[in-house]
């Protein structure tokens, strides 16, 4: 009796193994088959047919303004200012006397070497002609001559002293304020104002060494300042004829007209410099682009899959990016969702 429960109980557990079995084989066939379908669904995504243009490869840059030329005034020579001759902000004209130094003491001096001067040209007029008639020898004449042509430089380096205390404007342009009053013991190291010419403004910025050759003297740039929409010009006058080690980049100079008188030296300008226009250029938008460590891939539809391209990029602007080679006209390229896309996966494509 206890050996016939123990086989019907071996086949009570059979039965209910047999039948937890074909539940769980027939549920993991289900997953399977649910995996597999989910795997092979395509992913939407949306794309546009690259047609080739015509490209205005335009750089965008940071330059800074500078004035066309500015200097600090100094006097050359020490001395009591006697008198100023300009008005703080106002604009002087090329030769304008600024300020005046006191001369009395240099004109003192300058009466002295004149005197000097004269007995000395005296001394050697008379030697001349003692020598003519050899009275005394070559040698004397020649200290005659020497002592006269000393006594006239003397008189010739006074004369350019007083000249020093009339200090002139060496250009047009705007002065600045000034730090000098008259009666102020003036010295060489004491600044007395700043001169600018702002007529003329110069625009300095660096490119790429990449884009030297493509950068020419004469040609015209567009640039804008903070806070205002208008768009200047300027024309390129000089370029760097090396490029900087550190910084791998070329530096290049414009000039730009302020006859208005609204840019301001010493601000920050953008500008956008003209490059090579390219014709048939395969232009794309900067959201196709996908960094990876051996450079730039995108995503175009080949046969219902995604496809991974490895382009060369160049040129990006504020929406889209120049191709220089991996795409070619009527490839449809993936434009979103590319972040996530993989190689070989099934696509369905919405072109724009």
């Amino acid at each position: 009796m206890k050996i016939k429960n123990i086989v019907y109980a071996l086949l009570l557990l059979g039965f209910v193994g047999f039948i937890g079995y074909r539940v769980t084989s027939n549920n993991a066939k289900k997953n399977d088959s649910k995996g597999k379908d989910e795997k092979d669904k395509p992913i939407t995504v949306t794309g546009i047919v690259i047609h080739p243009k015509t490209f205005d490869n335009n750089l965008s840059l940071s330059g800074s303004i500078e004035a066309n030329e500015q200097i600090e005034i100094h006097s050359e020579v020490s001395g009591i200012v006697e008198g100023i001759y300009f008005k703080e902000g106002s604009n002087v004209a090329k030769g304008q006397l600024l300020f005046k130094v006191n001369d009395i003491e240099l004109r003192a001096q300058l009466t002295q070497a004149t005197t000097k001067e004269g007995l000395a040209a005296e001394n050697e007029r008379r030697a001349k002609l003692l020598l003519q008639k050899e009275a005394i020898s070559q040698e004397e004449y020649d200290i005659a001559r020497a002592d006269y042509k000393s006594a006239q430089a003397q008189s010739q380096l006074i004369r350019a002293q007083i000249s020093k205390t009339s200090v002139r404007a060496p250009f047009s342009g705007k002065i600045g304020l000034r730090s000098i009053s008259p009666g102020t013991y003036i010295t060489p190291t004491i600044l007395v104002a700043k001169l600018v010419n702002s007529g003329k403004l110069k625009i300095t910025f660096s490119i790429p060494e990449k884009y030297a050759s493509q950068v020419r003297s004469g040609s015209t740039i567009d640039f804008t300042v903070s806070e205002s929409d208008k768009i200047y010009t300027a024309k390129i006058y000089a370029i760097q004829p090396e490029v900087e080690v550190a910084t791998r980049t070329l530096q290049i100079r414009a000039i730009a007209d302020n006859i208005d008188g609204n840019l301001f030296p010493g601000t920050f300008a953008d500008v956008k410099l003209p490059l090579t226009i390219i014709k048939d250029a395969i232009v794309i938008p900067s959201e196709a682009i996908v960094p990876v460590q051996e450079g730039k891939k995108v995503f175009i539809s080949n046969m219902g899959k995604a496809k991974q391209i490895m382009v060369d990029a160049s040129t990006r602007t504020d929406a889209s990016i120049l191709i220089l080679s991996g795409l070619k006209a009527g490839d449809t390229l993936i434009t979103s969702g590319v972040m996530s896309l993989k190689d070989e996966a099934p696509i369905k494509v919405k072109v724009k």
